[in-house]
């Protein structure tokens, strides 16, 4: 849907003269917008014979309606000259857009190939390995927004959200019910035009959304818009008029301009175009600062970075407009940039294909520093996602809309929340290197830090030290005379004041009389001394006195831990068994080929159904703590919960102590290979 109102001028790149020959059928239609029925037509040309341009064609229609699959089949055709023509050379704006669609479709590394040749053909470079890292990094990263989607969605296509007093407003395709109102081309849906639906604190819906007066919604679109603080003014971007007519560029395209109402006594005025407007071009999505003395949009004004660019006008006093000020190369590429939204503290949210992204259109922020904006910063799951996520704003400090196509082609609005710090910190972060067993400090110490790259960033003697350091993955190690060497995995999150304490075990004193461990280790356990010729891994697991010990009940192995243990209705990994757990992973990073099966139980309070769900989410809590905060291969451990099935100690009637059920909450960790 955000390409109904962006891509019309884009679309005219790719009308192309016929080879000599009559406009087909399908050309009327491509030229016309309806890209729905040009690609049947063109489907039913290429079967006879494949030419250049009704590739080119097929591939834009099928990238307009959002059939990527589709899109890239007939992209990759053209981009290895599968077409009649000798010459097989191509726009190399087909790169791009096979880098967007192969993305859209999940597979991002090819994509980036073509990214890749787009970039060098334009004289810019990239470098994929970095690439790569960069979109893991936007995935894998931890959320700074909760999402949900709203409830004033319809089948059609909603996207626009803008929460004023006790409203929203939107802008939508839905079917209005208007007799012989007309339908766009390029969608075969109604025209665009703004709604309007009550809503409580929670943004539930009151009443059924209503469609805004014939003043504000015409017979064409009505797109994008946003309000003065006062909310008595309106900023729309809709097609093109003049004096009730339609206003055509050379290219027969109605373009998206701009336009103004004012609310008096209750009522809107009729929309009047802003003075910067000129014909030829498009300008939408308005967006006005706090002290409304700027008016941002999106246009593809000549003089630009590329198809379409973030601009700005000063209003002054009176209402005076100044001349679009282009927002500079920082933030504009030579792709598209759209739906720019500034919040209180002055900062750029907006809208991009151009900056490296998890797919199509993807949203940024610009942080406001010195009166300049900074580097674009992707916002990463969820905000966004493989697919369209755009129009992204706040209506407080925390809360706001966006819009994305992820879940099908049309475009829903969802509502959010703001979790987390969107922009690079340095976070207050404290070391301290202790005993295992008296957790004492160690004095004199000699630790290092290393970085993801596993760079060393520090290295010094000491027992404790802080240091300010961004949100990413460290490694810290340190050792000491009479102790063993240890390694701890460092997660620095978006808070202050974390601590990380790294124990070390004392090396114990050598006994009196020389005694084989494993000997003694094969006596308590009674292990056969002929295993270790018939499973020597077995025996070497069994005999291993480092870390958890392993042993074996009714035939199977087990990693012997103190038991983890949970909080009544939770499954998140408590503090005091994240050293267990830390242990466990040390060893499995001995024995690579070991996989795991984790196996929960509960308590029996709640209902079985409950504690089942329960026990799944803490089996997969203690699998996901092994693997995101451990750096364990998830491929090695499996996961199960058996809810109160199994527990340790029978609880009829509910009559266990707080002790007895905690004994309950536990988790086991079975050895399914080695």
């Amino acid at each position: 849907m955000t390409k109904k109102i962006t891509f019309i001028i884009m679309a005219l790149f790719f009308i192309q003269v016929s080879y000599g020959q009559k406009k087909s059928r399908a050309d009327r239609f491509f030229e016309k917008g309806d890209y729905i029925n040009a690609a049947k037509y063109y489907e039913a040309s290429i079967d006879k014979e494949r030419h250049k341009k009704d590739i080119e064609n097929i591939a834009v229609c099928y990238y307009n309606i959002f059939e990527y699959k589709k899109a890239s089949l007939f992209l990759k055709q053209l981009v290895k000259g599968q077409f009649v023509e000798k010459g097989k050379t191509y726009n190399n704006t087909y790169n791009f857009k096979l880098y967007q669609v192969l993305s859209a479709l999940g597979d991002y590394e090819t994509g980036l190939d073509y990214f890749k040749l787009y970039k060098d053909n334009l004289y810019q470079g990239l470098d994929k390995s970095e690439s790569i890292a960069i979109i893991e990094e936007f995935k894998l990263k931890n959320p700074d927004y909760k999402i949900e989607k709203a409830q004033f969605n319809s089948n059609a296509s909603d996207f626009g959200a803008v929460k004023f007093n006790d409203s929203v407003y939107f802008t939508s395709d839905r079917d209005n019910k208007q007799l012989l109102s007309k339908t766009y081309k390029w969608t075969h849906q109604p025209f665009l035009d703004i709604y309007k639906v009550k809503v409580d604190n929670k943004i539930d819906t009151i009443g059924a959304p209503l469609a805004l007066s014939k003043t504000i919604n015409s017979k064409l679109h009505e797109g994008n818009f946003c309000f003065s603080n006062d909310g008595n003014t309106m900023y729309v971007s809709r097609s093109n008029f003049t004096n009730g007519k339609k206003e055509f560029n050379d290219q027969a395209t109605n373009n998206i301009h701009l336009y103004k109402s004012i609310r008096v006594n209750g009522k809107w005025s009729e929309l009047e175009k802003l003075p910067f407007n000129k014909n030829g071009f498009s300008y939408q999505h308005p967006a006005l600062s706090l002290d409304g003395k700027k008016l941002y949009f999106s246009s593809d004004i000549e003089g630009g970075y590329g198809s379409f660019d973030l601009y700005y006008v000063t209003i002054d006093i009176d209402g005076f407009m100044g001349e679009p000020v282009n927002l500079g190369s920082t933030i504009n590429t030579v792709n598209r940039e759209h739906f720019p939204f500034i919040s209180n503290k002055g900062h750029l949210f907006f809208a991009s294909n151009g900056h490296l992204g998890l797919g199509m259109l993807d949203n940024f922020v610009s942080e406001l520093v010195n009166g300049n904006f900074t580097k674009p910063i992707n916002l990463g799951v969820p905000i966004n996602s493989q697919y369209d996520d755009f129009n992204l704003n706040y209506y407080n400090e925390e809360e706001g809309f966006f819009s994305s196509n992820r879940n099908n082609r049309s475009d829903d609005i969802f509502k959010f929340n703001q979790t987390g710090e969107i922009f690079i910190r340095e976070y207050i972060n404290t070391f301290k290197i202790k005993d295992f067993e008296t957790k004492a400090y160690i004095p004199e110490a000699r630790v290092v830090l290393l970085n993801k790259g596993e760079h060393v960033i520090y290295n010094n003697t000491l027992s404790t030290f802080n240091l300010n350091l961004l949100a990413s993955k460290y490694t810290l190690q340190a050792e000491s005379e009479g102790y063993y060497s240890g390694v701890l995995q460092v997660k620095v999150l978006e808070r202050e004041n974390q601590e990380h304490v790294l124990y070390l075990k004392k090396i114990p004193p050598p006994p009196p009389v020389v005694i084989d461990p494993v000997e003694t280790v094969i006596a308590e356990k009674k292990i056969d001394k002929n295993l270790k010729e018939k499973d020597p891994e077995r025996f070497a697991l069994l005999t291993d006195i480092e870390g958890p010990p392993v042993i074996e009940k009714d035939g199977k192995l087990y990693f012997q831990l103190e038991p983890i243990y949970f909080d009544f209705n939770m499954w998140n990994i408590r503090a005091d068994s994240k050293k267990i757990l830390d242990a466990l992973a040390a060893k499995l990073e001995r024995y690579p080929k070991v996989h795991l099966k984790i196996s929960a139980h509960t308590d029996s309070r709640g209902t079985t159904r409950y504690n089942q769900v329960l026990s799944e989410r803490r089996a997969e809590s203690t699998r996901n703590y092994l693997a995101l905060e451990a750096f364990i291969n998830a491929r090695r451990m499996q996961f199960q919960g058996f809810g109160e099935l199994s527990p340790i100690v029978p609880c009829p009637m509910l009559n266990c102590t707080d002790e007895e059920h905690q004994l309950n909450r536990r988790s086991e960790f079975e050895i399914l290979e080695y």
